[in-house]
């Protein structure tokens, strides 16, 4: 028992702020006692309300009262030091911020251990021992600690609400049935739980087995999810030594084309060589013979030269004219080899293999080249529209939700998680896969963009705006420059500056252009990468700018 005081006195002398023993004590006039520094520090920060209040009763004082040190306190609590004190509860034990404390105990609370629906009262351990040995509280309904007694007691009649009323649904005291809630359908509040018990179960029921069903339904798409996996890899290797066997083949065939072309070489060359040897022999001879005839016509005797004229051999029957080809002789092979080519590209074209998946066609082979003419380029044309749900409130938004306006006030649109809070942009409502194309008519500087559905849309972090992050990408148009951004990096674009700009994406290929349009089209940057999920079109507009989704159909 002795133990037992100490411990209380402990606690009775224990500063209610820093929840140690009292130093300097002092008492406030309303008699609860603090450090002097503590509550010093608790009335500083309550300087500018010029209203002082106790901590524990909240009892206010005007003007700040003056504290003197309580000596008789203060020679108690040495005291008590010198003769030893016991352990006080772990900190763990009292009650914080979030926790429900006991009603009964004085200075710092203790948490409840139990909350009684009778008592309306929350007790600690200590204080709740009396409902385990009393009769009559034993009685009582002892449920989990809660700060929402007062919920269970009528507002009107200030009595323990106790019954339930079927035809206002909700809970009433015993006065109120008598009362407003006459002739009404009104049950007790354990009957009605029983009830609701009733039906909760049968509601755990059927969501047990919507879980159970949605489990086996997950087993089945994960055991679809594996077949599609393996005969996709067998498919990749599959086509993987088809395409070997086939480069074998333009491998042995483009060495036999290279073998035929060096022996027709070899050949021909042969054939030269022989032609111009005897040519070589037949100059040699000329040369001869015209040397002779030149010696006999410096002859001065006329006797002489007329003797050895006849003498002379005749000239030798020249070989018959030399037809020289043109250095062409090997084009029809090039023009042959091109026309295979031709049609092998042709038939990659055209017959595209596809893999049904559940109904789903996925094409794998080669993706289309990408265009080289405006025309070429307006075969992709998409119809792409503005979605209001994520302009931005200074953004207006026109022509069928083409054209968007920086305004100098807010839009009336309505609450909506899409939209972006800080940044001046928009997305598009259409998602865009496969091969698409648009343009882009704008008005002062506007950053053209693509970026996935997940991008952050609430504040005006980096994580919002296009291009500033790993989830969008956008070029930058001013009157006179372009730069590309991609995840906070800026790379600067020469190019002929317009006021349209094209874009072309090739989604499963990974492929990104900007081009600058006017009488011809002008690449400013493309991207090759890997996009994981479908685009949408975007747009960030400056102060005073204006852009509008071309219609190109």
């Amino acid at each position: 028992m002795a133990q037992k005081g100490v411990q209380l006195d402990r606690e009775t002398f224990s500063c209610s702020i820093c929840l140690d023993l009292l130093k300097d004590p002092v008492t406030t006039p309303c008699g609860h006692s603090y450090c002097m520094n503590c509550i010093k520090g608790f009335w500083d920060e309550e300087d500018r309300k010029y209203i002082y209040s106790c901590p524990q009763c909240r009892q206010s004082f005007t003007p700040r009262p003056v504290l003197l040190k309580s000596t008789m306190l203060a020679d108690l609590v040495e005291e008590l030091k010198k003769t030893g004190l016991q352990a006080a509860p772990a900190d763990h034990c009292y009650a914080g911020a979030g926790d429900v404390a006991c009603d009964v105990c004085t200075g710092r609370k203790l948490k409840a251990h139990k909350s009684c629906l009778q008592c309306l009262a929350s007790y600690c351990e200590k204080h709740l021992q009396p409902h385990y040995d009393v009769a009559p509280l034993k009685k009582h309904k002892l449920v989990e600690p809660s700060k929402k007694l007062q919920e269970n007691v009528c507002s009107r009649h200030d009595e323990v609400m106790k019954m339930f009323c079927r035809t206002d649904r909700q809970l009433i005291c015993y006065l109120c049935s008598v009362d407003e809630h006459k002739g009404h359908d009104t049950v007790s509040a354990a009957a009605e739980r029983a009830e609701r018990q009733r039906e909760l179960e049968g509601s755990r029921q059927n969501i047990q087995r919507r879980i159970q069903d949605r489990e086996e339904d997950v087993k089945l798409l994960q055991q679809q999810a594996e077949a599609i996996s393996l005969s996709a890899d067998k498919a990749v290797e599959d086509s993987e030594k088809i395409f070997t066997e086939l480069i074998r083949l333009l491998e042995k065939r483009s060495s036999d084309v290279k073998q035929q072309v060096r022996s027709q070489q070899k050949r021909e060359e042969s054939r030269v060589r022989e032609l111009q040897e005897e040519l070589e022999q037949e100059i040699t001879e000329l040369k001869r013979k015209d040397a002779e005839l030149e010696k006999l016509s410096h002859t001065e005797d006329h006797n002489q030269f007329l003797h050895n004229y006849p003498s002379l051999s005749p000239l030798s029957q020249s070989a018959s004219s030399i037809h020289i080809r043109p250095l062409s002789c090997f084009e029809d092979v090039t023009a042959a080899v091109s026309e295979v080519r031709d049609k092998l590209q042709d038939v990659l074209r055209e017959k595209r293999t596809t893999v049904s998946l559940t109904g789903t066609e996925v094409d794998v082979l080669l993706p289309p080249p990408e265009p080289e003419t405006r025309a070429g380029f307006l075969k992709y044309s998409r119809d792409i529209t503005l979605d209001p749900n994520t302009a931005h409130t200074e953004l207006l938004l026109s022509e069928g939700n083409r054209r968007a306006t920086v305004m100098g006030q807010q839009e009336s649109y309505s609450s909506h998680p899409d939209r972006f809070t800080d940044w001046p942009q928009v997305l598009s409502r259409e998602s865009l896969t496969g091969c698409c194309y648009w343009e882009v008519e704008m008005r002062v500087a506007v950053y053209v963009a693509v970026s996935y559905k997940n991008i952050s849309r609430e504040g005006g972090s980096s994580e919002c705006g296009f291009g500033h992050n790993h989830k969008s990408w956008a070029l930058e148009c001013n009157n006179n420059s372009y730069i590309f951004r991609y995840n906070k990096v800026q790379t600067p674009i020469s190019g002929p500056v317009s006021s349209r700009v094209g874009v072309y994406l090739d989604h499963s290929a990974g492929i990104l252009s900007f081009y600058s349009v006017s009488e011809t089209m002008t690449l400013l940057h493309r991207v090759q990468t890997t996009f994981t999920q479908p685009l949408y079109a975007g747009l960030f507009l400056y102060t005073g700018a204006s852009a509008e989704l071309c219609k190109l159909k």
